[in-house]
């Protein structure tokens, strides 16, 4: 364990009985491949409902803010809200909270508990305003629940002032409130250091293909067969998994961005390839958006009047129209970090790529990331040289870095497939 500035992080094991790992049950079971992490919040569960009864036990396994660490699509903001649900709890029956059947489970799964707020950014940060506001109401005591809690998924996207903001809160925490937050990782990239000593942290792996593979088939009905092929090129992400085995057009982008190792023969293919890897992301940003953008201004419309007539309607159109461009605005930084969110993915599969072309070169029996395109990864492991295929991967990771520090994503685009032609 990490030693921090102030001290040694806590345990997120240290408090829990020793034992097997918990049945997969009632929100648990939303949880996959995590057994370590599921036993873990299970006896703090257990403890917070003691604390809340004002019963004598094992109170030390609950603290007041958690860390919920893992690679993209492992389920940390899944773990963190089923943990939420387990406090909310109102079941009296068993012994383990977390029944998925109470309101008050339900109401905190479907993100509508008056007591639990999560902060789900859209845009590139999460505002210092937004960290202030969401503070003070995590001031004030439960309404109708166990505990207040503020659940913010992708911490790493706070600012410096947002962040000392949510420092002040989490070094001085109100009485029945917790902190839950989500992050790729405990790094200071990600999360400052200050933050995560205060922490109890929760980290999770990635989910291997065979339980992806069963939730597919189990949760979304889907054919053995396609649940199985989803699984082993997902790359442990149990979203994506989804979307490649339900969405056509998602295959159909993946299968454009694996294309693009073998494909550039000609210095010309760069610029098409550039502009074709960007345009995927683009279009798959759309595809995730634009439902949900026209379904916000229509209903913005409506509650300020639009349509309406007669006296003041002049006065209220002016006013939609400011909060149409205040919307528009919100919109569109949306809209960025989906394409940002999107291209680092289809970045990911490149990587993938030439890790298993370094995999092969070598003999290694390791898993393929792309088993599917097992021939092309044999053909450019014969015609490539080990160096040429690190420097390519070495290039897409210089990509994601360039990024991520707010280059325009066609100018590093087109950089990274100069450098993979070359």
């Amino acid at each position: 364990m990490e030693r921090s500035e102030t001290g040694h992080a806590p345990d997120p094991l240290g408090d829990v009985p020793s034992g097997g790992p918990e049945p997969a049950t009632g929100v648990w079971s939303e949880i996959v491949g995590q057994p370590d992490a599921v036993h873990a919040l299970v006896a703090a569960a257990r403890a917070a409902a003691l604390r809340v009864r004002g019963e004598s036990g094992d109170t030390g396994a609950m603290t007041h803010a958690w860390l919920f660490t893992g690679p993209p699509g492992s389920g940390r903001s899944v773990a963190a809200r089923a943990f939420a649900a387990a406090l909310e709890c109102t079941a009296v029956s068993g012994d383990t909270p977390g029944c998925g059947q109470c309101s008050a489970c339900r109401t905190v799964l479907s993100g509508t508990h008056a007591d639990v707020q999560v902060v789900v950014p859209e845009g590139l940060s999460i505002s210092v305003s937004e960290m202030r506001s969401l503070v003070q109401a995590a001031a004030r005591r439960p309404s109708t629940g166990h505990w207040r809690v503020v659940l913010i998924e992708d911490a790493d996207r706070l600012t410096e002032g947002a962040g000392n903001a949510l420092l002040k809160a989490v070094e001085e925490p109100p009485d029945r409130t917790v902190f839950l937050l989500c992050a790729p990782s405990d790094h200071p990239a990600d999360i400052p250091v200050t933050i995560r000593s205060r922490c109890r942290p929760i980290r999770l792996r990635t989910p291997l293909a065979g339980p992806i593979a069963e939730v597919l088939q189990e949760r979304d009905g889907v054919p053995a067969e396609s649940a199985r092929w989803a699984a082993s090129v997902c790359g442990g992400h149990i979203g994506r998994a989804r979307r490649l085995a339900t969405d056509p057009q998602a295959r159909e982008r993946r299968e454009a961005v694996l294309r693009i190792p073998l494909g550039l023969q000609r210095f010309s293919d760069v610029y098409s390839a550039a502009g074709e890897l960007v345009r995927l992301a683009e279009a798959e940003a759309t595809a995730a958006n634009e439902a949900r953008d026209e379904a916000e201004k229509e209903e913005l419309r409506t509650a300020m009047g639009g349509g309406g007539t007669g006296k003041g309607t002049a006065a209220a159109t002016r006013g939609a129209n400011a909060a149409l461009r205040e919307l528009e605005k919100k919109q569109k930084s949306r809209a960025t970090r989906s394409q940002r969110d999107a291209l680092d993915l289809a970045l990911m599969d490149l990587a993938g790529f030439y890790r298993d072309v370094l995999a092969t070169r070598f003999g290694s029996t390791a898993p393929l990331n792309h088993p599917d395109c097992a021939r092309d990864v044999s053909k450019a492991a014969t015609e490539w040289t080990s160096e040429t295929a690190l420097r390519r991967l070495e290039a897409v990771l210089e990509c994601r870095t360039a990024l991520a520090r707010n280059v325009k994503p066609l100018f590093a685009v087109e950089a990274l497939v100069a450098t993979l032609h070359q």
